[in-house]
């Protein structure tokens, strides 16, 4: 069951919204105020985010911009009154997916929820794991706050690691989200993986790559059952 963040001040709306997602069965938890609702996708983790663009406390945008800047990609669907281009620009500036106006048919609103959990967002300013961060902005890599340093191939294997952590990454995927087409030998794969092992978990603990037996990897500070 897909599993959704509304965060809403017009009650009324909110209640149609959740009543019918819950018809779609989309579990939805909600919030009221932009503080409530970044207190919420702090604390879960949640397929896709239904942001109001006007919110008391904290507004839409920002609250958005907040998670970014965290490094928390869900999907964000922003719910708006306000159809001007500007305010889409400044939407997406702050790292929403999507933008739907109001009033809208909540079929849509279902087509876009389901659409959006495909694919986690690639607004994301910082990626991490445990003590290790990814700062895409600066293109920088830290763990325990020592510089990493990582070849190209290195940053994008890790890059993949880091969106789907503490999930596991299917060797076929890797490669392809890697290399594209143009797939190397598994050997290359495995050369590369070694020296993005050493570097990452080389003079840390716990480690953070994990084999996956029969399938793939996996970045996550427990190992993996």
């Amino acid at each position: 069951m897909l599993s959704v963040l509304l965060v809403e001040d017009d009650q009324d709306l909110a209640d149609t919204i959740i009543e019918y997602l819950e018809l779609e069965q989309i579990s939805c938890h909600y919030a009221s105020n932009g503080v409530a609702g970044l207190h919420l996708a702090e604390e879960n983790r949640y397929d896709v985010l239904l942001l109001d663009l006007n919110l008391p406390r904290l507004d839409g945008l920002t609250l958005c911009r907040k998670l970014r800047d965290q490094g928390d990609d869900t999907p964000v669907l922003m719910l708006t009154a306000r159809d001007e281009l500007d305010d889409k620009l400044d939407g997406f500036r702050a790292g929403t997916d999507d933008y739907l106006v109001k009033p809208f048919e909540l079929q849509e609103l279902v087509v876009r929820i389901f659409a959006l959990s495909r694919r986690r967002s690639g607004e994301a300013k910082k990626l991490s794991c445990a003590d290790l961060e990814m700062n895409l902005q600066n293109h920088t890599i830290t763990r325990q706050g020592t510089s990493i340093k990582l070849s190209p191939i290195g940053w994008k294997l890790l890059e993949v690691l880091l969106r789907a952590s503490p999930g596991a990454v299917s060797r076929q995927e890797l490669m392809e989200k890697v290399w594209g087409d143009d797939l190397p030998d598994s050997n290359s794969l495995k050369v590369h993986i070694f020296n993005l092992r050493k570097a990452v978990d080389g003079s840390f603990e716990p480690p953070l790559v994990h084999t996956i037996t029969g399938h793939g990897f996996a970045l996550s500070a427990d190992k993996p059952v």
